[in-house]
């Protein structure tokens, strides 16, 4: 009897509850990809548009802007191509989430600052002159 009991929670357990459960939300199909890289695109093409046409007049408010579709972009990835839900592997997915905001932010905030004392430091001072 106990055979037949430890069997069936193996079973419970197993590749195949774990099949199952991947075919029931989808996770991995080609709808799922391409909804994904669809997304993708479409958050990718709108800030390269802002950029390039100067649409919102504004730099500090481009950047603000496109912070925020890189923000949105990573949730998608997160979503569409890393399968991460609240309720996958016991909260290990809730901890990376919490990681990978950590990382993004520290990343965003010191790539903009990097930029930005880059472009005050390295542009010529207008006073510089050549001497004759």
């Amino acid at each position: 009897m106990s055979a037949n009991g430890h069997a069936h929670s193996g079973a419970a357990h197993g590749h195949d509850a774990h099949g199952a459960h991947g075919e029931d939300h989808g996770h991995g199909s080609f709808k799922s990809y391409m909804t994904g890289f669809i997304l993708s695109v479409i958050l990718t093409a709108i800030p390269f548009w802002l950029v390039m046409t100067n649409a919102l007049g504004n730099n500090q408010l481009t950047a603000i802007v496109i912070m925020a579709f890189a923000v949105v972009q990573i949730v998608v990835h997160m979503i569409y191509f890393l399968h991460m839900t609240g309720k996958v592997e016991g909260g290990w997915s809730m901890l990376a989430l919490i990681f990978t905001v950590i990382v993004v932010v520290i990343a965003l905030s010191g790539s903009l600052w990097v930029m930005y004392h880059l472009n005050a430091n390295m542009m010529p001072s207008h006073d510089m002159r050549i001497a004759p």
